[in-house]
């Protein structure tokens, strides 16, 4: 993994060589790739430099039409303050076989800068440039264009994970500070909420908000990605890549809109290479939102000052932190990672379309309900613990078998995966069925009372869907499956891994 990923974007300072401007272009048009660049640099709010020797380099161009098209590039961007000079440092000089004579060139100059940390990064298509770096140890550090797409493109935040129709993703500055949601936090940081308010909208911080029926604000999620340690903690916490949890208040209950929240937290980390997720709170007895979010694994780790929480949720299960557990206990506190090793069973189980649309509303692939657009919820689709009910004749499945469920009719192929919690075989009482699913589940009691009984009904963790569907097909032909779908059926931990293997979940979620 290289250097960048672990750099702080919001500081992140980059030296530019004026030699990119006319890499791939004519003299007036940037070429497609370094448009994309500046863009992207842009995105991550990036300091874009260039060495004062560089452009009094571009100053000394004798065509005067070329001198002048190359000026109105760089002048957008800063010039390196006062930058180190290389004529006193004989190791430096040393190492590149520069004379005192020659230490003051546009390249070397250029790489003395990155090698003091004047600056974090250099963006040069100068192949002798990159040559020098490698002698200095400087090779992550110093990029071609197309080598800054690909790495700096890590460091966009990547907010669009899945999308929920009745939830909007509202740039913070765009909200009613005066919305009753905000009371409570006025209360608890004042006198400076306004001031951190007024911050974060400079920043360009987004949320994900759910709006009420009257026009007001009934859920709202505002979140940050930090590289920092949280010093003013006790104990104070390292410096670590981790999302936050600036704000996280749900005042329209029922809807299952928390375990919402915690589902687009958790993508959002994984979209962004993230292993942790944090947030702050006041305790109050009895703590509906401390309830929550220790259900899903957050658990206190400091305190900071004025007796404010620090809940913390690592997403990664390793040998040290998970060996001890049951495979339950691991799904658990190291939500969505998940235990898939000899110890637990693995079954596909078949569920028709539009049970799925509404058991998994963030599926891509899912029919969105006419409904959902005027900004209803399907409460079983936001929850991550959710029922799956069935007739199948099936009588052993246990707590942290794995059930991969096969999407029938339409797209004929395994598509999700969850965790069981509990299994309960042969239940023909209504009552009972109803006590076990209440708002887990996509049938309605008038449907689960016309059922024919007995039915099996299966408690369950939502974790994951494939990014790459393991189609009917493929299941037939590598004997997977010996027909369609129609039942549950168990599979041998050797099928399991080809399958997982075509799924495109991340392995480093998958604990065995």
């Amino acid at each position: 993994m290289s250097w960048i990923t672990y750099y702080h974007r919001y500081f992140m300072r980059i030296l530019i060589d004026t030699n990119v401007f006319i890499y791939r272009e004519t003299d007036r048009v940037l070429s497609d790739d370094l448009q994309n660049l500046t863009r992207l640099l842009s995105d991550i709010q990036a300091t874009i430099l260039v060495h004062p020797q560089s452009h009094d380099e571009v100053e000394g161009i004798k065509d005067t039409t070329l001198r002048a098209v190359m000026l109105s590039k760089i002048k957008a961007y800063s010039i390196l303050e006062s930058p180190p000079a290389a004529k006193s440092d004989d190791i430096f000089l040393t190492i590149l076989e520069v004379s005192p004579f020659e230490w003051n060139t546009v390249d070397n100059s250029l790489l003395y800068a990155l090698h003091k940390n004047a600056v974090d990064f250099l963006i040069t298509e100068d192949r002798g440039i990159h040559r020098k770096a490698s002698r200095l140890n400087l090779t992550d550090r110093v990029f071609l264009i197309e080598e800054a797409l690909e790495d700096f493109s890590k460091y966009l935040v990547r907010d669009r994970v899945f999308t929920s129709p009745a939830l909007k993703l509202v740039p913070v500055h765009n909200l009613d500070i005066n919305d009753p949601i905000f009371d409570t936090l006025k209360k608890e940081y004042s006198p400076d909420f306004f001031s951190w308010f007024e911050r974060i909208c400079r920043q360009g911080r987004k949320s994900f908000v759910n709006y009420r029926n009257d026009g007001l604000l009934g859920a709202l999620l505002i979140y940050k990605i930090e590289d920092e340690a949280i010093a003013d903690a006790v104990p104070p916490l390292p410096r670590k890549k981790r999302l936050k949890l600036a704000t996280f208040i749900v005042s329209h209950v029922g809807q299952r809109i928390g375990e919402l929240f915690i589902r687009l937290a958790v993508d959002i980390a994984i979209s962004n290479r993230i292993d942790e997720i944090y947030l702050t709170h006041f305790i109050k007895e009895p703590d509906r939102l401390v309830d929550l979010i220790t259900e899903y694994g957050f658990v206190k780790v400091a305190v900071k000052p004025g007796d404010e929480a620090i809940f913390s949720k690592l997403l990664i299960c390793t040998r040290e932190n998970c060996s001890e557990l049951t495979p339950l206990s691991m799904s658990n506190l190291f939500y969505p990672s998940f235990y898939d090793g000899p110890a637990v069973k693995k079954f596909i189980v078949p569920i028709q379309p539009s049970y799925h649309d509404r058991l998994f509303t963030d599926f891509k692939r899912r029919r969105i309900g006419l409904s959902e657009f005027f900004g209803e919820f399907y409460p079983e689709g936001n929850s991550i613990r959710k029922v799956y009910i069935t007739h199948s004749n099936i009588l052993k499945i246990n707590p942290g078998d794995l059930i991969l469920f096969y999407r029938s009719q339409d797209l004929k192929g395994i598509v999700s995966l969850g965790v069981v919690e509990s299994f309960h075989p042969k239940i023909s009482d209504p009552h009972e069925i109803s006590q076990l699913v209440t708002r887990r589940t996509v049938y309605s009691q008038m449907e689960i009372e016309e059922m024919r009984k007995p039915l099996t009904v299966i408690l369950f963790t939502h974790h994951f869907h494939f990014a790459q569907p393991v189609i009917y097909k493929q299941l037939l032909d590598n004997h997977i499956l010996e027909g369609p779908a129609q039942a549950i059926s168990e599979l041998t931990n050797e099928k399991y891994t080809w399958i997982l293997e075509k799924s495109g979940i991340d392995r480093r979620f998958a604990f065995h």
